[in-house]
């Protein structure tokens, strides 16, 4: 290669190719702002959707009930190998070529965004507290049953509240913290193989007849996957209810000490009890699903009576940990450069 050549490649690269923590800002600032863009995922597949197409399809081929549970068990390791490494493989490959590009990053950072949920949960749970506070019970209860699985008829106004406040303190861990974890610790191939774990962990780890064995596997992965960012996001949370304004650090931090581990969940009691203590409720507890009630423990000891005007005190604490996440996850990312 001609030396002018070299001189110019070895000027333009750094341009060309952010720092690995800049990067991660670009894609949180991106999400937040942006998001999932209307209509683009009606002319194209979305990653995720993708993903799941080669879940459905594993699992109608490997999971045959008249199969040992062993057997099924092996098969839905199998399934875990295939889904999570080739989907890893997959970014590799396509973060070596978009590198090798001219402002490849660019692709990179809106590939990776299409991975993280913060903009599109946000507005879920908006949704909630407006139909709730404008339209009343009826309408609160269809928003909810769009981010959560249990009987929404069996939730009265303060029990659609917790429900919607839950969700986003869980989905702020494995739909926003997790992700950026990821990708701060293995790039694109991290966000892309955490997003395939999670997938399969909600299409096929469920303690159903059908996928008790077949999902073992892809359920215990999610858990440790998880393990770290749930306690990342309860420590946000935390942080940004020091924050002046609606939360309590000292009892997110009590909570989260004394009831996390009690959550049947082992992750997910860390960001529920956070915001729990931090606004003063009690979240999780007895809930039901279809005819199945989940006896849970209660995260926090505060009220159980919560209304739209707790969704926003929520949100605004969901907004402040996600500012305060970003630019820490990026500061792990330059470290491990």
């Amino acid at each position: 290669m001609p030396a002018d050549t070299l001189s110019l490649a070895a000027i333009i690269g750094p341009v060309f190719a952010p720092d690995p923590g800049l990067l991660l800002l670009v894609v949180a600032v991106l999400d937040g702002f942006i998001g999932d863009p209307p209509g683009l995922w009606a002319r194209i597949p979305h990653p995720v959707a993708v993903i799941g197409r080669a879940i459905s399809a594993l699992d109608r081929r490997l999971n045959r009930p008249e199969r040992s549970e062993a057997e099924r068990v092996r098969r839905g390791a199998l399934t875990v190998v295939l889904v999570a490494g080739g989907t890893a493989l997959i970014a590799w490959a396509l973060s070596g070529l978009l590198r090798s590009l001219p402002f490849g990053w660019v692709g990179e950072a809106l590939i990776a965004m299409t991975l993280v949920a913060q903009k599109s949960l946000y507005e879920h749970v908006r949704d909630v507290a407006d139909a709730l506070a404008r339209d009343g019970l009826a309408t609160g209860r269809r928003m909810v049953a769009r981010i959560v699985g249990r009987d929404p008829e069996s939730l009265d106004e303060a029990g659609v509240s917790r429900a919607a406040i839950e969700s986003l303190a869980e989905n702020f861990s494995d739909g926003v913290v997790a992700p950026l974890f990821w990708f701060a610790v293995a790039g694109l191939p991290g966000i892309a193989a955490y997003k395939a774990i999670n997938t399969m962990d909600s299409m096929i780890g469920h303690m159903t007849p059908r996928h008790a064995a077949f999902g073992r596997v892809a359920a215990r992965l999610d858990d440790l996957v998880n393990w770290p960012a749930a306690r990342i996001a309860g420590g946000l949370i935390a942080l940004a209810a020091a924050l002046p304004g609606p939360g309590d650090a000292g009892e997110a931090m009590a909570a989260m000490r004394r009831d996390a581990r009690r959550h049947r969940s082992p992750n997910a009691g860390w960001p529920e009890a956070a915001m729990a203590g931090a606004l003063g409720l009690r979240l999780a507890g007895p809930r039901r699903y279809g005819n199945r009630v989940v006896d849970d423990a209660w995260m926090g000891r505060g009220d159980t009576e919560a209304g739209p005007a707790d969704i926003d005190r929520a949100l605004t604490l969901y907004l402040r940990a996600c500012m305060a996440g970003a630019p820490l996850l990026a500061l792990l990312t330059t470290l491990l450069d």
